[in-house]
């Protein structure tokens, strides 16, 4: 029996062998396959963007990409920095003709549209066409279509302009009914994340903030679709104020579109423009094929580099993920970059709505010790609130956006008490011995003392001094000062720009060129791009585990995926937070 199950283990070692040998073999086949066969662009091409997947700062690290494989782990994003790059390839390719915004759902945020929309305004400096058509046009996807030469619109299709709105879920019910009680500790009139534990809708300072910052972020978007669309600003907003666009016919009547058509009209159109025949197939180029186009562009072989750290997610205690913000994967990026001689200054790209105090300060310490050898710029992208704005504070130069969603300067904590939940309602009591009076502080299995809560509420004042201490000296005003713009207030780019709290607008190659300045490196630079991207194995395997499962869940949930999201999210937060109110989307 024994010499059975030992040539059955031999066996099944011998398999995993084989396999693993021929699947290098695969990829070495592939990658010969594909280092021989250049993409081409066939003369007379559109480049056609349909932008259907959640856009990320970078582009994902796909390491079978250029074997021909594609993984769903590595293709479910696209990253802005391609998706420009893209677009500012095409304008000096001269077999791309024009682009094809092909879109109805574009998710991103604000900052990032308005990154894109910008490439796509500046590609039309080149005298080639921007046509877009969809069948169902949502705010975000018509802000990017209103800069095209053609807005075409499905026949029994729509567009939303109704104007921006933010829901918000409250939990409070939900916890009376489990007999859990929600112990809030934070600083702030408007520091509203902690909210949904202990109210069932918003409070009056909370409602002041979001109807200041989207109506700032609205109007804003107004005037640049107006500039776009040849329209007062002042009619777009009657417009959406009382829904008048409600069909196609109202779309056009009111200047939102051009034309009511068909996907195929809107092909023979382009294939007019482009001097095809009308039976002759259009040369569509997706984004994907075209990332792999060599361009035209000269690239740099200069020794300076000026590094860009993508700073993207929740920010984390410890190591972090790809994901997120690890306060020590983060401040080693940091460390790095500042002692590469060959590194002239630091670009922090952030798109973060905050987390843990701890570590936003950890990496907020890396900067100030940064910008003692060489400039550091804060580029914002569509959010960089709370511990987002922490980290950026500390910077040389904060650059944003006018609709970037910044501020939120304050700080929570959370302790709940399960006791009633374990006792009434699983039938389970808990005991403590200890050795001391807070030996077992926090715990979550009784009430807090006066005393314990006394200590805590110290602590997140305590935390909340420190944070206000080091923006009033990072932007160059009185503590006092700055605690009037502070409170936990969200703001938007332009609210925060009259208030000091960034210095000018702009996108990352507007922090690139700050930064390149300030380095006395004019246009003799590289960019290193940090933190640094895994390994082909580590990212093969993590496709294989983490990122599988991940879009295995989120194909199962659907639209419930973010609350999903939402429930992991809570689940990592640990000790005293800086964070945006709740988990926010503008639509």
């Amino acid at each position: 029996m024994l010499s059975f199950l030992k040539y059955v283990l031999a066996t099944i070692v011998g398999l995993l062998v084989f396999f693993f040998i021929g699947f290098l073999l695969l990829i070495g086949i592939a990658a010969s396959t594909a280092s021989s066969d250049e993409v081409k662009v066939a003369e007379g091409s559109v480049l056609e963007l349909k932008l259907d997947k959640p856009i990320s700062e970078r582009d994902p690290e796909n390491p079978f990409a250029e074997l021909g494989f594609s993984f769903g782990a590595f293709s479910s994003t696209d990253g802005l920095d391609q998706i420009k790059a893209a677009i500012r390839r095409a304008k000096t390719d001269d077999n791309i003709e024009g682009i094809f915004l092909n879109m109805t759902l574009v998710d991103a945020g604000m900052a990032k549209l308005e990154e894109v929309r910008n490439e796509l305004i500046d590609f039309k400096k080149s005298g080639k066409f921007v046509v877009s058509y969809t069948d169902v046009a949502t705010e975000k996807a018509y802000y990017l279509a209103s800069v095209s030469d053609k807005i075409y619109l499905n026949p029994i299709g729509t567009v939303e302009f109704n104007g921006m709105s933010s829901e918000m879920f409250f939990f409070k019910r939900l916890l009376d009914k489990l007999d859990i009680q929600a112990q809030i500790f934070k600083v702030g009139t408007y520091k509203s994340a902690v909210e949904p534990f202990f109210l069932e809708q918003a409070s009056d300072a909370n409602r002041e903030q979001l109807n200041s910052f989207l109506n700032s972020i609205n109007n804003y978007q107004l005037e640049q679709i107006a500039k776009a669309r040849g329209v007062e600003a002042a009619e777009l907003k009657n417009v959406q104020d009382n829904l008048l666009v409600r069909d196609p016919e109202d779309a056009k009547k009111y200047k939102l579109i051009t034309d009511i058509g068909y996907y195929d009209e809107v092909i023979s159109y382009m294939k007019a423009k482009t001097g095809i025949e009308d039976e002759d197939k259009m040369e569509l180029v997706q984004l994907e094929k075209y990332k792999k186009v060599k361009g035209n562009i000269e690239v740099s072989t200069s020794k300076n580099r000026i590094a860009v750290i993508y700073a993207e997610g929740d920010i984390v205690d410890g190591e972090g993920d790809e994901g997120n913000i690890g306060s020590r994967r983060f401040a080693d990026a940091l460390r790095s970059a500042r002692m590469d001689d060959d590194v002239k200054a630091v670009v922090l790209r952030i798109s973060s709505p905050g987390g843990s105090a701890l570590a936003s300060d950890v990496i907020w310490r890396e900067i100030q010790l940064t910008k003692k050898k060489k400039p550091v710029i804060a580029s914002m992208s569509d959010v960089a609130a709370s511990g987002g704005y922490y980290i950026a504070m500390g910077c040389d130069t904060i650059v944003a956006h006018p609709n970037t969603i910044t501020g939120s300067i304050g700080v929570f904590g959370v302790i709940p008490n399960i006791r009633g939940f374990l006792n009434d309602k699983l039938g389970i009591t808990v005991d403590h011995v200890s050795t001391g009076k807070f030996s077992d502080m926090p715990t979550i299995t009784r009430p807090m003392t006066a005393q314990e809560q006394e200590i805590v509420q110290t602590q997140i004042n305590q935390i909340y001094e420190t944070f206000t201490s080091k923006a009033a000296q990072g932007r160059g005003m009185s503590q006092d000062q700055l605690k009037e713009y502070a409170s936990g207030r969200v703001w938007s780019g332009i609210e925060a720009k009259q208030r000091n709290l960034v210095d000018t607008y702009g996108g990352l190659e507007e922090a690139i060129a700050i930064a390149a300045k300030k380095a006395n490196v004019s246009d003799d630079y590289r960019l290193k791009a940090l933190p640094a991207r895994k390994s082909f194995f580590e990212e093969m395997f993590k496709g294989f585990g983490v990122e599988a499962k991940e879009q295995s869940i989120k194909a199962e949930l659907g639209e419930l995926y973010p609350y999903y999201k939402l429930y992991k999210k809570v689940g990592s937060m640990q000790g005293v937070q800086a964070r945006m109110p709740y988990d926010l989307s503008v639509e």
